[in-house]
């Protein structure tokens, strides 16, 4: 078990956490959550020992291992894969370092065997027979072929080092798991073969992610961070979610009768306390308000943009045609037609094919051959993969930025547009080019409403975002009513926005009318 007494963070004056307590139990899964800079990862640090609180305690059950997912990709580069994954048990390579070592030596000592057979001993408690097979296990598991386990690090790529790192974390069966953002770079299939594994792990994990399906998916508890405090509540990420907004709703119902009850008495109070016949229910009611307290609820110190994407043209019989379309390199004749009310989610084992597939539709690059036919009905508004061409180098301020994509150029209503996307006051006077990515696509998505278009194309619109942000999004996008090109790696915004699912890998390999787990069910058998 591992338990947090009275732990409180503070950075001069900015207080992160305040007397927190918590256990964390074996057998549970625990998301933490909490809005942009209230601390979730730093939480991490502090349950890792990586950081010292400025009051209280983590205590760590005596015996107990606790594993965390390593951050810096290039700490291990001089290690080989197989040996990074069983440096996840820090103990058991010590042991089999020192072995080695000591079955080395030229001048084995009688000293020497018996320390030998100390460390066997030990060795063997902790499983380090099968060390070996089962870390070569994870790695398969996560998509790694034995071909790789003999590699330095330093010769893999990004994406195959994270999961390596992944399985340094999983290795050895620690009995608490620590993973920030472990489902970041995953492909479909090693993100399920990474919720399976949890779901079968039987000690206890805590996790940071702004992964929805993945927080639903394996958490038992949120651990919710905020206004200083961490919160520990039972389900998972959902009910959460629908259960912080029932409570909010009926808080701000009972505040509002409170404060409708507190002005008539106010007013009756007012207009009898001088009156002799009236004085007894006038101090009746002044006693009554006395009693009368507001709630001190205090509104999450989160904040949800709103995101509503209404056009004004309706759409047309002919929306868009793409036949036979090729690029060398990334696909080789497509074809497909969409249809009114398609919301289609697109999937490709090599993203810059769906990349390159958007900019020709867009007209931001050319086919080798084949033909994108549109609707003359059809006005078309693009999120891209890359949107630095909108805010590398340009000092216009936010509302100028904005101004650029209005046909209102009316500051105030600007302003409105920019406030919905949470850049309020002098947040609006910004220059484009200090924006952080979050702040640069919650721009693009305040773009793509004012341009009003009734087809939409997004190209992993859920980067850089928070969870707030990717929520709102996700009712934008399932409430629009026109028609939507959709890739994402966010697999909840793909079920719930998207009804129609088609693969390209190479050629078109899949499309069907329906969600996206009922995609994945098929693919599984």
């Amino acid at each position: 078990m591992l338990q947090v007494n009275g732990v409180s963070l503070q950075y001069g004056s900015k207080k992160l956490f305040e007397d927190v307590n918590l256990k964390f139990t074996k057998g549970n899964c625990y998301g933490i959550i909490g809005a942009n800079g209230a601390g979730k990862s730093t939480f991490l640090k502090v349950l890792s020992g990586e950081i010292e609180p400025n009051k209280g305690e983590v205590v760590l059950d005596k015996n107990e291992r606790m594993s965390v997912l390593a951050q810096n990709q290039n700490k291990y580069d001089g290690e080989t894969v197989l040996r990074t994954v069983m440096l996840g048990h820090a103990r058991l390579v010590a042991i089999m370092d020192e072995k080695d070592a000591l079955y080395a030596k030229p001048d084995f000592s009688d000293e020497d065997g018996q320390r030998a057979a100390e460390l066997e001993s030990e060795f063997a408690e902790l499983g380090g027979w099968e060390a070996e097979s089962d870390a070569e296990t994870l790695l398969n598991g996560l998509s790694i072929p034995a071909s790789e386990h003999g590699k330095l690090m330093g010769e893999l790529d990004a994406k195959e080092k994270v999961k390596v790192l992944l399985a340094q974390a999983l290795f050895g069966n620690p009995d608490v798991l620590l993973l920030d953002e472990p489902t970041n770079n995953l492909d479909l299939k090693t993100a399920r073969w990474l919720e399976n594994f949890l779901l079968d792990f039987e000690n206890t994990i805590i996790i940071v992610s702004h992964n929805r399906h993945f927080l639903n998916k394996v958490c038992t508890h949120i651990c919710d961070v905020d206004f200083g405090k961490i919160n520990l509540y039972l389900g998972n990420y959902d009910f959460w979610y629908q259960t912080s907004q029932l409570m909010a709703r009926q808080q701000r119902e009972a505040d509002k009768k409170a404060e409708q009850r507190a002005a008539e008495l106010k007013e009756f109070i007012a207009r009898f306390a001088a009156n002799a016949s009236k004085s007894r229910q006038a101090t009746s009611r002044k006693k009554e308000l006395e009693k009368l307290t507001i709630s001190d609820f205090k509104p999450s110190l989160r904040k949800y943009p709103y995101i509503d994407f209404k056009y004004e043209r309706e759409i047309g019989n002919d929306i868009l045609a793409v036949e036979g379309l090729t690029k060398e390199g990334y696909f080789e004749n497509i074809s497909f037609t969409v249809q009114r009310g398609d919301k289609i989610g697109i999937l490709s084992d090599k993203s810059t094919a769906v990349t390159m597939l958007y900019d020709i539709l867009t007209g931001k690059a050319e086919p080798d051959s084949g033909t994108v036919k549109w609707g003359k009905t059809i006005a078309c508004s693009y999120f891209p993969l890359d949107n630095g061409e909108f805010f590398d180098g340009c000092s216009l301020t936010l509302v100028q930025w904005l101004s650029q994509f209005s046909k209102d150029h009316y500051e105030e209503y600007l302003r409105g547009w920019l406030g919905r996307m949470l850049f309020s006051g002098e947040e609006a006077l910004k220059e484009a080019r200090v924006l952080s990515g979050g702040e640069k696509v919650r721009c693009m998505l305040a773009k793509m409403m004012l341009e009003g278009g009734n087809f939409l194309i997004l190209d992993e619109p859920t980067n850089h975002l928070d969870l707030e942000s990717i929520t709102s999004l996700n009712n934008g996008l399932v409430a629009f009513k026109g028609c939507m090109l959709l890739t994402s790696h966010d697999q909840e915004l793909m079920n719930t926005a998207c009804n129609r699912i088609l693969v390209i890998n190479g050629t078109k390999t899949f499309d069907k009318s329906c969600t996206f787990d009922e995609y994945v069910d098929l693919i599984n058998g």
